[in-house]
């Protein structure tokens, strides 16, 4: 469906640099600021540096710039609306030819006109030269370089056999025909978005400074699980070293966190699970760096679904985003213009409409959460100290499948996670391009790692995993080491170095030989317990996680001196919140019950309960009141909009509340006594006739209701 969208008075004046102000939550948008989707944050993320049929790109950001957002900006680094690029109008010569190409000729596109880009010398002197000096020119300080992505099953262009022959120093082979040019291949696809992602930051940081600008560049991605699973090849951890990258965007969403699996012998979805494991992979890769990482999730998706589809998983995704207590920056949605003006299905009809009122006002509540969301010491509950070793090269060896050797919908990743995930154990990603930081192994007491899906980029990496477990950590390697990519032309096995296997490598360094009856060795202060099996069977069967559980358990005591904890959920207190997910499939169908008074955020009604219980399958965010600090002092407690000017005294309490047009407010507020008269006015001053309320003695809590406006709803409560 085509939209017009309508706007009055948007003509600005050249722009300026956004002034610093709070940056902890954002959104990212293509259009124009518009009533309808003024959400709120603190941030505005400009997509695009195109300029409309009906507004500049100077005059789109300034839109967002006088209704007071700090201003970003973002552009895709694989694909985008780069059509001056790809007809020639940018330097004369035709570039068609740059997208990226199946073994069949086919183009991989990412919508109308915008292939899948193979990042060569002359696209990204584009990308400095037409994009990033044009945004920068405009007062953006900050960009955003989204999805540098490759396809596994691309790699057959002339652009892509002529970096081939720069890079290794011999002619192209065909992924297809051998494992090792599968290797070969997806690891220059690795390498050129790396050399691409390195040389745009570079300008834009060093352009910056000669403009007077401290330019910050982040990479918006989708984890390291999601991409090996859909078959794409990033950067992703490596980037966290470089200079000129400050940080990333956690692109984890419904859309990829209903990616089904295998557990316990079934494929099915487990929106909640994986999407607890794609933030804890962003989150990892980014903690022992020091990059800031804002976590996002997506209130609807780029599937197709109806709106009871999409409130459901968006509870899940959202959930499993707030358990991580060391992060609150957060993209709190991508493309407000899509939720809010286009319409989408209901679930007992095939009429579209608009978002219902009851989901955008659990949503706004959920946005506005987020912007008071503290940091919290307290971590979920459960056993800690369980991490799973991750590499790039996991992305390496996806797609085509060889000597008949497959990891069906990445199995052997899932079924290191998921037999202690689904028992409510909260396992944590370890990535192996970290382990040069001390801090990426500082709490981790058992380690899992396996060879059977991915291989050691680097030696160092052996070498500093020994230390640790010579220094008394405990490693459990699960894996056959059968797989084709065992042999593949890589260090361990170039040089001076003759190992049939990388694993043989690590075992050395170990000083140990698994080849012996024994499982469980002693390393100095450390263990090495080896199973001989891959991962993917302990998935892939019902009850095929057995042994790796006794196994697990046995180590963790052996480390820790504490029992391993099963249940079947996560639950943290996180400030005045309470947040849970109970999964089904794990260890028992019990709810689970927090005593109250609580006010239910994912109810739009905000209802005070004196207990919540959350079934297996569902999560709870809630407020919690005996964790208010004061409750004689008046406040907001949670609200479909934002917050501004609040003030009180002995008798009154008042505030002025933004939010999207054509939608609904509600609230609820402690006080310390029922209030005899509330006043609602409009920025213009006029009377608003508020539309419900309602008074409970037992909490002291005042519920409000009435219709949202981003110029502002003003409230003076008195008693």
């Amino acid at each position: 469906m085509a939209l017009v969208f309508l706007c009055i008075n948007c003509k600005s004046p050249q722009p300026q640099a956004s002034p610093q102000r709070a940056e902890k939550t954002a959104f990212q948008t293509s259009t124009y600021w518009m009533p309808e989707i003024d959400v709120r944050s603190d941030i505005a993320i400009i997509y695009g540096a195109n300029d409309h049929a009906d507004m500049s790109f100077s005059e789109r950001l300034n839109s967002w710039r006088e209704h007071d957002y700090t201003t970003q900006f973002m552009t895709g680094m694989a694909w985008g609306d780069y059509f001056d690029f790809y007809s020639g109008k940018w330097d004369g010569t035709d570039h068609q030819d740059i997208a990226q190409l199946e073994q069949d000729g086919t183009r991989i596109m990412h919508g109308e006109g915008s292939p899948y880009v193979v990042p060569d010398s002359t696209f990204i002197n584009y990308m400095k030269t037409a994009i990033v000096k044009k945004v920068i020119d405009a007062g953006i300080n900050t960009i955003y370089l989204e999805e540098p992505e490759f396809w596994a099953r691309a790699g057959y262009s002339d652009h892509f056999k002529k970096a081939w022959q720069r890079y290794y120093g011999f002619p192209w082979k065909a992924q297809d025909e051998s494992v090792e040019n599968t290797y070969l291949s997806n690891k220059l696809k690795y390498q050129m978005f790396y050399k691409a992602i390195e040389e745009v930051s570079e300008y834009a940081k060093s352009y910056g400074k000669s403009k007077g600008m401290d330019i910050k560049v982040f990479i918006p991605t989708h984890s390291l699980i999601n991409y090996s699973s859909w078959e794409i090849v990033s950067p992703e951890a490596s980037l966290a070293s470089l200079p000129g990258i400050d940080g990333y965007i956690a692109q984890v969403w419904t859309g990829t966190s209903r990616t089904p699996n295998y557990f316990n012998g079934k494929k099915a979805e487990r929106v909640f699970e994986n999407a607890f494991m794609e933030y804890g992979c962003m989150v990892s890769m980014t903690a022992p760096t020091n990059r800031k990482v804002f976590l996002l999730t997506d209130p609807i998706e780029d599937g197709v679904r109806d709106w009871a589809d999409y409130k459901k998983n968006y509870e899940a995704t959202f959930t499993a985003k707030i358990l991580y207590p060391t992060v609150n920056n957060y993209e709190v949605m991508p493309w407000p213009e899509r939720i809010y003006t286009r319409p989408y299905k209901l679930t007992t009809s095939d009429s579209a409409v608009l978002i219902p009122r009851f989901y955008s006002t659990q949503m706004q509540v959920m946005v506005n959460t987020l912007n008071q969301m503290p940091l919290s010491e307290n971590k979920v509950d459960g056993s800690q100290g369980i991490g799973v070793l991750m590499s790039n090269s996991l992305m390496f060896q996806r797609f085509p499948v060889h000597a008949g050797y497959e990891d069906p919908l990445f199995s052997n990743f899932f079924g290191q996670v998921f037999p202690l995930l689904k028992r409510g154990v909260p396992v944590q990603i370890v990535h192996m391009e970290n382990l040069i930081y001390p801090e990426s192994l500082k709490d981790i007491k058992v380690l899992v790692l396996s060879y059977s899906n991915m291989k050691p980029m680097e030696a160092k990496s052996h070498a500093l995993l020994a230390e640790w477990v010579k220094n008394g950590g405990t490693l459990v390697y699960c894996s056959k080491d059968e797989d084709p990519y065992q042999s593949v032309m890589e260090w361990w096995n170039t040089g001076a170095n003759h190992y049939s296997k990388p694993a043989e490598h690590l075992f050395s360094l170990l000083q140990i030989d698994p080849t012996n009856s024994s499982s469980d060795f002693a390393v100095g202060s450390g263990h090495v317990y080896i199973l001989k099996n891959d991962p993917k069977d302990f998935v892939l069967n019902e009850n095929g996680d057995k042994n790796y559980l006794q196994v697990i358990a046995h180590a963790f005591t052996e480390a820790s001196n504490e029992q391993l904890k099963f249940k079947n959920h996560f639950y943290l207190q996180r400030g005045p919140y309470d947040i849970v997910s109970v999964m089904e499939e794990s260890v028992s169908n019990t709810s689970f019950v927090i005593q109250g008074p609580v006010i239910d955020l994912f109810d739009p009604k905000l209802p005070v309960l004196s207990s919540k219980e959350v079934k297996p399958g569902t999560q709870a965010l809630l407020f919690n009141l005996n964790r208010v600090a004061d409750k004689k002092k008046p406040a907001v407690l949670a609200t479909a909009a934002r917050i501004y000017d609040e003030e009180s005294g002995s008798d009154y309490l008042s505030f002025s509340a933004k939010s999207p047009l054509n939608t609904t407010n509600s609230m609820q507020i402690i006080l310390p006594a029922q209030p005899e008269q509330v006043k609602l006015t409009g920025a213009d001053g006029t009377d608003i006739s508020q539309t419900d309320s309602s008074w409970d003695e037992t909490s002291k809590t005042y519920f409000l209701s009435f219709e949202n406006n981003p110029n502002g709803v003003k409230a003076q409560l008195t008693w």
